[in-house]
Protein backbone atom coordinates (compact mmCIF):
# COMPACT_ATOMS: atom_id res chain seq x y z
CA UNK A 1 0.00 0.00 0.00
CA UNK A 2 1.33 3.46 -0.87
CA UNK A 3 1.98 6.36 1.48
CA UNK A 4 0.12 9.68 1.32
CA UNK A 5 0.89 13.04 2.93
CA UNK A 6 -1.75 14.61 5.14
CA UNK A 7 -1.77 17.76 3.01
CA UNK A 8 -3.01 15.66 0.08
CA UNK A 9 -6.27 15.11 1.98
CA UNK A 10 -6.91 18.81 2.65
CA UNK A 11 -10.52 19.90 2.11
CA UNK A 12 -11.62 23.50 2.62
CA UNK A 13 -15.21 24.64 2.22
CA UNK A 14 -16.92 27.95 2.86
CA UNK A 15 -20.56 28.47 3.77
CA UNK A 16 -22.73 31.53 4.36
CA UNK A 17 -25.16 31.28 7.27
CA UNK A 18 -28.59 32.02 5.82
CA UNK A 19 -31.95 32.45 7.62
CA UNK A 20 -33.02 28.87 6.88
CA UNK A 21 -29.85 27.62 8.67
CA UNK A 22 -30.60 29.35 11.96
CA UNK A 23 -32.66 28.84 15.09
CA UNK A 24 -35.02 31.42 16.66
CA UNK A 25 -32.02 33.20 18.24
CA UNK A 26 -30.41 33.77 14.84
CA UNK A 27 -27.64 31.23 15.53
CA UNK A 28 -26.56 28.47 13.16
CA UNK A 29 -28.28 25.23 14.14
CA UNK A 30 -25.84 22.62 15.46
CA UNK A 31 -27.22 19.95 13.15
CA UNK A 32 -26.50 22.10 10.11
CA UNK A 33 -22.90 22.59 11.25
CA UNK A 34 -22.55 18.83 11.83
CA UNK A 35 -23.85 18.27 8.28
CA UNK A 36 -21.27 20.68 6.84
CA UNK A 37 -18.49 19.06 8.93
CA UNK A 38 -19.52 15.58 7.76
CA UNK A 39 -19.31 16.61 4.11
CA UNK A 40 -15.99 18.45 4.49
CA UNK A 41 -14.36 15.61 6.40
CA UNK A 42 -15.75 13.01 3.98
CA UNK A 43 -14.10 14.87 1.11
CA UNK A 44 -10.78 14.82 2.98
CA UNK A 45 -11.08 11.07 3.64
CA UNK A 46 -12.10 10.39 0.05
CA UNK A 47 -9.17 12.44 -1.31
CA UNK A 48 -6.79 10.58 0.96
CA UNK A 49 -8.02 7.06 0.24
CA UNK A 50 -9.23 7.62 -3.34
CA UNK A 51 -12.21 5.50 -2.36
CA UNK A 52 -15.84 5.94 -1.42
CA UNK A 53 -16.01 6.52 2.33
CA UNK A 54 -18.72 6.18 4.95
CA UNK A 55 -18.97 7.93 8.30
CA UNK A 56 -18.16 5.46 11.08
CA UNK A 57 -18.16 7.80 14.07
CA UNK A 58 -18.33 11.38 15.22
CA UNK A 59 -15.69 11.08 17.90
CA UNK A 60 -15.58 14.57 19.31
CA UNK A 61 -17.38 17.82 18.60
CA UNK A 62 -16.88 21.07 20.47
CA UNK A 63 -19.33 23.96 20.07
CA UNK A 64 -17.33 26.79 21.58
CA UNK A 65 -19.40 29.79 20.51
CA UNK A 66 -22.51 30.59 18.52
CA UNK A 67 -22.30 31.27 14.80
CA UNK A 68 -24.57 34.13 13.74
CA UNK A 69 -26.81 34.76 10.75
CA UNK A 70 -24.73 36.27 7.94
CA UNK A 71 -21.40 34.93 9.20
CA UNK A 72 -19.05 33.19 6.79
CA UNK A 73 -18.07 29.70 7.99
CA UNK A 74 -14.88 28.02 6.77
CA UNK A 75 -14.32 24.32 7.43
CA UNK A 76 -10.82 22.91 7.09
CA UNK A 77 -10.51 19.12 7.17
CA UNK A 78 -7.48 16.87 6.98
CA UNK A 79 -6.82 13.19 7.68
CA UNK A 80 -4.83 12.94 10.92
CA UNK A 81 -4.18 9.17 10.84
CA UNK A 82 -5.01 6.16 8.73
CA UNK A 83 -5.46 2.69 10.12
CA UNK A 84 -6.11 -0.46 8.07
CA UNK A 85 -9.48 0.57 6.57
CA UNK A 86 -10.39 3.62 8.63
CA UNK A 87 -9.20 7.20 8.80
CA UNK A 88 -9.45 9.82 11.52
CA UNK A 89 -10.22 13.29 10.16
CA UNK A 90 -9.73 16.50 12.14
CA UNK A 91 -12.02 19.42 11.24
CA UNK A 92 -11.46 23.01 12.31
CA UNK A 93 -14.23 25.57 11.91
CA UNK A 94 -13.55 29.30 11.71
CA UNK A 95 -16.07 32.10 11.42
CA UNK A 96 -15.70 35.46 9.76
CA UNK A 97 -17.95 38.14 11.22
CA UNK A 98 -19.69 39.71 8.24
CA UNK A 99 -19.54 43.17 9.83
CA UNK A 100 -15.99 43.33 11.22
CA UNK A 101 -14.28 40.68 9.02
CA UNK A 102 -12.69 39.30 12.20
CA UNK A 103 -11.92 35.56 11.85
CA UNK A 104 -12.04 33.32 14.93
CA UNK A 105 -11.87 29.58 15.52
CA UNK A 106 -15.19 28.52 16.95
CA UNK A 107 -15.52 24.74 16.59
CA UNK A 108 -13.58 21.58 15.96
CA UNK A 109 -14.40 17.93 15.57
CA UNK A 110 -12.91 14.52 14.92
CA UNK A 111 -14.72 12.15 12.57
CA UNK A 112 -13.85 8.58 11.61
CA UNK A 113 -14.46 7.23 8.12
CA UNK A 114 -14.11 3.78 6.60
CA UNK A 115 -13.16 3.31 2.95
CA UNK A 116 -15.40 0.84 1.12
CA UNK A 117 -15.31 -1.00 -2.19
CA UNK A 118 -18.09 -1.10 -4.81
CA UNK A 119 -19.97 -3.65 -2.66
CA UNK A 120 -19.78 -1.57 0.51
CA UNK A 121 -17.12 -3.76 2.15
CA UNK A 122 -14.19 -2.15 4.00
CA UNK A 123 -11.04 -1.81 1.92
CA UNK A 124 -7.47 -0.93 2.89
CA UNK A 125 -6.33 2.68 2.77
CA UNK A 126 -2.86 4.15 2.22
CA UNK A 127 -0.49 4.87 5.09
CA UNK A 128 -0.40 8.50 6.28
CA UNK A 129 2.94 10.28 6.49
CA UNK A 130 2.71 13.20 8.95
CA UNK A 131 5.13 16.03 8.22
CA UNK A 132 4.51 19.12 10.35
CA UNK A 133 4.78 19.21 14.14
CA UNK A 134 0.99 19.57 14.40
CA UNK A 135 0.42 16.60 12.05
CA UNK A 136 2.75 14.42 14.15
CA UNK A 137 0.95 15.45 17.35
CA UNK A 138 -2.48 14.59 15.88
CA UNK A 139 -1.09 11.37 14.36
CA UNK A 140 0.25 10.19 17.74
CA UNK A 141 -2.94 11.13 19.59
CA UNK A 142 -5.14 9.33 17.06
CA UNK A 143 -4.01 5.89 18.23
CA UNK A 144 -4.90 6.72 21.84
CA UNK A 145 -8.29 8.08 20.76
CA UNK A 146 -8.89 4.94 18.70
CA UNK A 147 -8.03 2.65 21.61
CA UNK A 148 -10.35 4.59 23.92
CA UNK A 149 -13.17 4.40 21.37
CA UNK A 150 -12.69 0.63 20.99
CA UNK A 151 -12.75 0.17 24.77
CA UNK A 152 -15.93 2.24 25.12
CA UNK A 153 -17.54 0.25 22.30
CA UNK A 154 -16.62 -3.04 24.02
CA UNK A 155 -14.35 -4.10 21.15
CA UNK A 156 -11.11 -3.94 23.15
CA UNK A 157 -10.24 -4.83 26.72
CA UNK A 158 -8.60 -2.02 28.70
CA UNK A 159 -5.56 -4.20 29.34
CA UNK A 160 -4.94 -4.47 25.60
CA UNK A 161 -4.72 -0.69 25.10
CA UNK A 162 -0.93 -0.36 25.05
CA UNK A 163 -0.89 3.33 24.04
CA UNK A 164 -3.32 4.33 26.78
CA UNK A 165 -1.48 2.26 29.38
CA UNK A 166 1.77 3.99 28.45
CA UNK A 167 0.27 7.31 29.57
CA UNK A 168 -0.08 5.99 33.13
CA UNK A 169 3.13 3.97 33.49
Amino acid sequence: MNKVKAIDSLAISTQLVLPNDTNVLGNLMGGKLLHWMDISSAIAAQRFSRRVVVTAAVNNVAFNQPIKLGDVVTLTSKVSRAFRTSMEVFIEVTVEDHRTREIVKCNEAIYTFVAVDQHGHPIEVPELVPESEEEVKRFDGALRRRELGLILAGKMKPGEATELKALFV
